[in-house]
């Protein structure tokens, strides 16, 4: 990560104007990740947040989207339009037909080269976080990765905000030296745009300069990983988690009892996957799963920070914790101090039951 990390205070009213080399790079891009026709939901979050960048640069929003045949990205190239993108850099190759990081990696640097954007952001997905990386190297330019907060400041400059120190602290790290600004962000860290169906901008086709020969891994067939994020924590609409509090691992039964009946996914914090109650792809907060849940029930989590950053973007949060100054109650929107193993059997069936009244009467 090259950058510079300071706080934002004492900043107000330090305008300057930019340095004559940095003048050419105007614009924010963002990468609209596609994978087998697919668009990434993380790259139209991220048009969202490049739409509130580019407004305060006073810039154009652009979107980036790569692939073989121009017939396989139509969709990719409309989906960026309706989310916000005043423009679509085109780049078609058959090199580019399946991702791989050394021809993805050249076109983008062709591509950035050319055209010169201020800010480039990616999703850190698998292939975000693989790709962004090569070019922020390739190009000689500053990378913050995982940021939970983007905004600019007085200078021009992007304020990335991450956490840093195992999730204890919030750095913001502006990249003064180099140009373009480059940010990841996870998946559902900020909030999906409302699409403009029909809303159309300009089309930029771009030819990179690839050759098959020259790339030194090869596509030899696709196997899809089934079990791959076969939690779905990210995009499920209720949530239940559990923590330290429940005491023992049998007792996380009692988490899966409550989601079962909400019709939600169910998770639990670190210390619970370091014990081995659970598996990895369960974990929510900075360095598991980010939710976005309308509702999540933490059960017998203390909320620290890495936690907090995971689902504070949540429409309801209830925290269920035998301490009243445990963290999580400072962003829980209902908070109830009790034992999360006594109290969880006792929601599990007062929900159920009423669901089976609505069912029925429905």
């Amino acid at each position: 990560m090259s950058g510079t990390a300071r706080p934002a205070s004492g900043r107000a009213g330090m305008k300057k104007e930019l340095p004559e080399h940095f003048r050419a790079y105007r614009h924010v891009w963002v990468f609209v990740e596609v994978e087998h026709g697919a668009v990434h939901p993380v790259s139209l979050e991220l048009l969202g947040e490049g739409r509130k960048l580019a407004d305060k640069l006073g810039a154009e929003l652009a979107g980036v989207v790569l692939g073989g045949e121009e017939r396989g990205l139509r969709d990719a190239v409309t989906a960026a339009w309706e989310h916000g993108a005043d423009l679509v850099y085109l780049g078609t190759d058959p090199v580019l037909d399946q991702y791989r990081n050394e021809p993805y990696t050249r076109a983008m640097t062709q591509l950035v080269n050319t055209y010169k954007p201020e800010i480039l952001l990616l999703g850190a997905t698998v292939l975000g976080r693989d790709l962004a990386g090569a070019i922020a190297t390739t190009l000689l330019t500053g990378l913050t990765a995982d940021c939970t907060e983007l905004a600019i400041d007085d200078e021009r400059s992007l304020a990335a905000t991450r956490p840093t120190f195992g999730g204890s602290l919030l750095c913001t790290i502006h990249t003064l030296n180099f140009r373009p600004q480059m940010a990841t962000v996870r998946p559902r860290v900020m909030a999906m745009p409302r699409p403009e169906p029909g809303r159309v901008g300009r089309l930029v086709p771009f030819r990179p300069e690839l050759r098959e020969e020259d790339i030194v891994t090869k596509v030899l067939r696709y196997l899809p990983d089934r079990d791959s994020d076969k939690a779905q924590l990210a995009y499920a609409d209720v949530v239940v988690a559990g923590g330290m509090g429940l005491r023992s691992a049998e007792n996380l039964q009692l988490v899966r009892n409550l989601a079962a009946v909400l019709r939600g996914e169910w998770g639990g914090s670190r210390p619970l996957v370091q014990k081995g109650w659970m598996t990895a792809d369960r974990q929510i907060g900075q360095t598991g799963k980010t939710i976005r849940p309308r509702l999540y029930i933490a059960a017998g989590i203390s909320g620290a920070i890495q936690h907090r950053v995971g689902v504070e973007g949540a429409d309801l949060i209830l925290a269920i914790n035998t301490d009243p100054k445990a963290p999580i109650f400072d962003f829980a929107h209902l908070g109830v101090v009790a034992d999360a193993v006594e109290l969880l059997p006792a929601l599990t069936e007062a929900f159920g039951r009423r669901l089976a009244v609505n069912r029925l009467a429905g």
